[in-house]
């Protein structure tokens, strides 16, 4: 009944409700936060002593219930060994978003997202991003979500940049793309359902085929429009398998669509290869890498999803974002020492920006932060505003520059019990 976007209960988590203690897993507790929904009671997690205000959302679809979630901003105030814990906003490019780009209503449980790129399409009218910059697709403004800023919000959101090694071998592309759904409920950008507008491939299964391609289309017939009128766009977050010229311009086949690649004209393929570079290199360099790709898409007279924007983000094997070949490094030793931690992610900040690589929760009462520090960055630290210091379990700080040599040793694992079962 966690914030885990897979549902899984935390039979470990205590909740006061209305003066009452409630353990997660206890019979009653349902109910319970049934009623402190309809009363506008805020549960509190009793992870430390004063305890920390979360409030209860109704879950959407068809089955209904109700989910305790934590407060917006308030991760960094709960034990770091509480399933609600979280690394502050402001050790990561989420800090710059929140509050302006990303607006969580409590009383709602509704999430408003505001984007810094087109959903419709004018007749006529190209929707290639302009030339220059970090990235066609990646701003650095904060009062708008890039396409990579939106990918790595429902990264972060699906709980896939968390680690324990429980999750090993039970993280599947069927695993990412239920728990990047899930995320994606009760978003809404510019008025509308982002569900609605998300297209995550399944699970291709060759006996199932017709059945899953009759869903696709269901879903990409809202990308049609009347004449004259702007054409809807839709959002792909898929698995990339190739990116390769075609008979007329490129083509990016996705993994799990083998029947449909996505057309990419000339100049758009030109920018990819030049802004996502290091991308494209990592992805080369390692078999077991996978490359995620965000992208705006519509779909032709003739059927075929056209590509307007787009963006990359390079995954392990284990689907943990990473961003360079010392970000790759640092996340495998994470994984095969067997330390459980929270992968720290850019959203719209340029690489120049700070930011902590990882943040690790099996070091005893207090987390840390790991950083890699590179010449390159601007010689400034991710600043934390005052309101944090006050409550928040500020980590520690551990950083390798790589110019001086080697990784030194992680800071050393303590006895960590994991009190959410576990969720890949």
């Amino acid at each position: 009944m966690e914030v885990s976007a897979c549902g899984v209960l935390a039979p470990g988590t205590v909740y006061e409700i209305g003066g009452q203690r409630f353990e997660a897993a206890s019979s009653g507790f349902a109910e319970s936060i049934a009623n402190a929904h309809a009363a506008h009671q805020r549960p509190r997690c009793l992870c430390t002593p004063e305890g920390v205000e979360m409030y209860v959302a109704r879950l959407a679809g068809p089955h209904g219930g109700y989910i305790v979630k934590r407060m917006p901003d308030t991760g960094c105030r709960h034990a770091c060994d509480c399933p609600s814990f979280e690394p502050p906003a402001d050790l990561s490019g989420l800090g710059q978003v929140l509050g302006t780009a990303i607006n969580e209503d409590p009383a709602t449980g509704q999430t408003s997202l505001r984007l810094g790129f087109s959903l419709t399409k004018l007749p006529g009218r190209s929707q290639m991003p302009p030339a220059g910059g970090e990235s066609e697709s990646v701003c650095t403004d904060g009062t708008k979500l890039s396409l990579r800023g939106l990918l790595h919000y429902l990264w972060d959101q699906a709980e896939l940049t968390k680690w324990h090694p429980g999750f090993a071998g039970k993280r599947t592309w069927g695993t990412v793309r239920r728990q990047l759904l899930s995320a994606s409920e009760d978003m809404f950008a510019r008025g509308d359902s982002l569900r609605s507008r998300l297209y995550i491939p399944e699970t291709f299964f060759l006996d199932q085929r017709d059945a899953i391609n009759a869903r696709r289309s269901a879903q990409w017939l809202q990308t049609l429009s009347a004449p004259g009128k702007p054409q809807s766009l839709m959002l792909l977050i898929g698995e990339i398998k190739e990116i390769v010229p075609a008979r007329y311009g490129f083509k990016a086949v996705v993994k799990h669509v083998p029947d449909q690649a996505f057309a990419l004209d000339h100049q758009l393929y030109r920018r990819l290869g030049r802004r996502f570079a290091t991308e494209l290199a990592l992805w080369g360099a390692y078999d077991h890498m996978h490359m995620v790709i965000i992208a705006t898409f519509s779909v032709s007279e003739t059927g075929v999803p056209v590509v307007s924007e787009l963006s990359l983000m390079p995954v392990t094997q284990h689907w943990l974002p990473v961003e360079n070949v010392f970000d790759e490094q640092l996340v495998d030793r994470l994984v095969s020492q067997g330390r459980t931690f929270r992968k720290g992610l850019r959203y719209n900040l340029p690489a120049t920006i700070p930011v902590a690589n990882a943040t690790l929760m099996d070091t005893g009462g207090e987390p840390y932060s790991l950083r890699i520090s590179r010449e390159s960055e601007a010689n400034t630290e991710v600043p934390l505003p005052p309101e944090t210091h006050q409550h928040a379990h500020l980590p520690q700080s551990w950083v390798w520059r790589p110019e001086d040599g080697a990784m030194p040793p992680l800071p050393k694992k303590h006895f960590f019990t994991e009190t959410a079962n576990p969720c890949p």
